[in-house]
C-alpha cells in the first residue's frame, strides 16, 4: 500500500511520539502491523495496541489483551518501566493528554528514547499534544487513497454484492463508474469503501443516478465544521431573467471547466465577482453557474468561520477551502464577500490573516474549484482581492430592463401557476421601473394574497395595485445605487 513507505521512514525517524489523525483506524494498523513484520531481525520492534477498553495487545504475535492495563496511568507506568523497545500505539488518548501526570510519564519516556528505543503513536481524530511535548513530537499524515485504490475498493464492493446475491450481477455503466472512482477522491479507504458499497447495495447496479447521492454524502463527511453548506437545489438559466452576457461568458468556459478532450490545451477558469443592486439576481446567478457547469455548488458562509478564539477563525477557513478543493469539480458561492474580508471594527488583525489565507488559496488552487465571489458594495474590499487576475472577471448587475422585468414577471407567474395572456405584462413591466427581481416577484406575490382575500383571481389590476404602494429600492437609497452604477462604469462588464 502506499502509505507503507512513509510510515516505514517516519517510525525510523527516531522521533518518540508520532501523532496520526484520522478515522481510517483498522487501515492504519494493517499499515503498522505490515511495517512491523517486514522489518529486519536486527531492528525489529515489537508492535503493541492500546485502548481503554481492551487494555494492552501485541500485535505483531496473537497474545490475549492485558487487561490490568487498561487504565491510561497504568500503562504509561508500564511502557516507562520496559527495558526493551517498542511501538505502542494508544488509541484515542486524547482526553487523558490533559492530565499533567499522563504528560509527565510520556516526557520521561521520551527522554529516555536514546537509551531505549519506546516509540508512542498517538491516533485519533483529533490530537492536539501539550506544549511540553512538542519537541518530541511528529505528526503523520496518511494518504488518501489513489485512483487505483480506488477502483480497487470499487472493484470489492461489487464483489461483495455478487457474493450476497448469487443470482444477480452489477449492471455496470462505464461512464457512471468512472465518475464514481473520480469522485470518491479525498476520502479516507473507510469512507471511500462504504460510499461504494451503499451505491451498488442500493440498486445493484453502478449508474449515473447514483452519483448525487455519492456527492452529497462526501460533502456530509467533509464538512464536520458546518461553515460550508451544500446548496441541494441549483437554478437553471431558465429561472433567470436577463443576465446574457453572463450566460455567454459561462457558456464559452464550460468546456475547459469540466475539463473536455476539445479544450484540454486552456487553462479552467477560476471565478468571477458579482457587484450589484441588492434583490437583482447576483445569488440566484451563482446557483445557475453550477447547473451550467453541471457540477455541486458549495456556500462559503464566512459568519461561520468566524470564532473569538485565536488562530480557529484562519483553520476554519482552511478546512473550507480544503473540503472544496476535494469535493471538486464544484462552484464556491461566497455571498457577500464584503462582510467577509472587508474589516470587521477591532478584529483588523483577524481579518488581515483570513484575507491572506484566501488570497494563497486562490492563487495556488489546482483543482476545479469555480469561485463565484457575491458583493453588494466592492468599494469596501481590499485591493488585493479585486485587482485583475484574482477572478477571471468583474460582472456588474444592474437594475433589469423593461424587456428583462417583461421576463422575470412571466417567470413568477409561471412559476405559480398563472395564465400569462391573462395579464398585460409589457405594460406593468413598464410601470415597474426601478424595481429589482426580488420586487418584481414580491409584487406578484402581494398581489396573490390580496386576491386571494378578495376570493377572486389575480389580474394585472391587482399587481398594478401592489406596484403603487411600493417604494422600490432604487428610490429609497437612490443616492447609493447612483454611486454605485458610477463606479461600475468602465471598471465592470455588464450582465446585460
Amino acid at each position: 500500500m502506499d502509505g507503507n513507505h512513509d510510515l516505514e521512514l517516519i517510525l525510523r525517524s527516531r522521533t518518540p511520539i508520532i501523532i496520526i489523525e484520522s478515522q481510517d483506524e483498522v487501515r492504519i494498523l494493517q499499515l503498522l502491523q505490515s511495517v512491523a513484520l517486514r522489518r529486519a531481525s536486527d531492528s525489529y520492534m515489537p508492535l503493541f495496541r492500546w485502548s481503554v477498553t481492551d487494555g494492552l495487545q501485541r500485535l505483531d504475535i496473537a497474545l490475549e489483551p492485558q487487561a490490568l492495563n487498561s487504565d491510561p496511568s497504568d500503562v504509561l507506568k508500564h511502557i516507562r518501566a520496559v527495558t526493551k523497545p517498542g511501538i505502542y500505539v494508544l488509541l484515542d488518548f486524547h482526553p487523558f493528554l490533559e492530565d499533567p501526570v499522563h504528560v509527565r510519564l510520556l516526557k520521561d519516556i521520551c527522554m529516555r528514547y536514546t537509551e531505549i528505543e519506546r516509540q508512542i503513536v498517538l491516533m485519533s481524530h483529533k490530537v492536539t499534544i501539550p506544549s511540553e511535548l512538542e519537541g518530541y513530537s511528529a505528526r503523520f499524515d496518511i494518504a488518501l487513497p489513489t485512483e487505483q485504490e480506488r477502483t480497487g475498493i470499487v472493484k470489492k464492493a461489487v464483489d461483495a454484492y455478487c457474493a450476497d446475491h448469487p443470482s444477480s450481477k452489477v449492471q455496470v455503466d462505464p461512464k457512471a463508474h468512472e465518475l464514481l472512482i473520480k469522485n470518491l477522491a479525498g476520502l479516507s479507504y473507510a469512507d471511500t469503501e462504504r460510499l461504494a458499497r451503499n451505491a451498488i447495495y442500493v440498486d445493484g447496479a453502478i449508474t449515473k443516478s447514483d452519483l448525487p447521492g455519492v456527492m452529497q454524502a462526501k460533502y456530509e463527511l467533509l464538512n464536520r465544521g458546518g461553515a460550508l453548506q451544500f446548496e441541494y437545489d441549483t437554478a437553471t438559466f431558465v429561472d433567470v431573467g436577463g443576465l446574457s452576457k453572463l450566460k455567454a461568458w459561462l457558456a464559452k468556459r464550460r468546456p475547459a471547466f469540466r475539463g473536455d478532450e476539445s479544450a484540454s490545451h486552456l487553462d479552467p477558469p477560476k471565478g468571477i465577482l458579482l457587484l450589484g443592486i441588492q434583490g437583482c439576481g447576483k445569488s440566484l446567478a451563482a446557483k445557475a453557474t453550477a447547473a451550467v457547469f453541471g457540477v455541486p455548488l458549495l456556500r462559503l458562509d464566512f459568519a461561520a468561520i468566524y470564532d473569538k478564539y485565536h488562530g480557529e477563525t484562519e483553520r476554519k477557513l482552511r478546512e473550507s477551502l480544503k473540503t472544496a478543493d476535494v469535493m471538486a469539480p464544484c462552484v464556491l458561492w461566497i455571498d457577500e464577500i464584503e462582510k467577509g474580508l472587508a474589516g470587521r471594527g477591532g478584529e483588523t488583525g483577524t481579518t488581515q490573516r483570513v484575507l491572506g489565507t484566501f488570497l494563497t488559496w486562490m492563487s495556488e488552487k489546482k483543482g476545479h474549484v469555480f469561485v463565484v465571489a457575491t458583493a453588494n458594495d466592492i468599494s469596501t474590499l481590499p485591493a488585493e482581492l479585486v485587482r485583475k487576475g484574482r477572478f477571471d472577471e468583474i460582472f456588474f448587475v444592474d437594475l433589469p430592463t423593461p424587456d428583462i422585468r417583461a421576463s422575470i414577471l412571466a417567470i413568477h407567474l409561471s412559476r405559480r401557476g398563472q395564465a400569462l395572456g391573462n395579464f398585460d405584462i409589457p405594460a406593468l413591466a413598464a410601470e415597474m421601473d426601478g424595481f429589482s427581481g426580488s420586487e418584481i416577484e414580491q409584487a406578484v406575490v402581494s398581489a396573490l394574497y390580496t386576491a386571494h382575500a378578495n376570493k377572486k383571481a389575480l389580474s394585472t389590476a391587482f399587481i398594478r395595485a401592489e406596484i403603487e404602494q411600493t417604494r422600490p429600492l432604487s428610490v429609497v437609497l437612490s443616492e447609493k445605487i447612483s454611486t454605485m452604477r458610477a463606479w461600475a462604469a468602465g471598471r465592470t462588464v455588464s450582465c446585460d
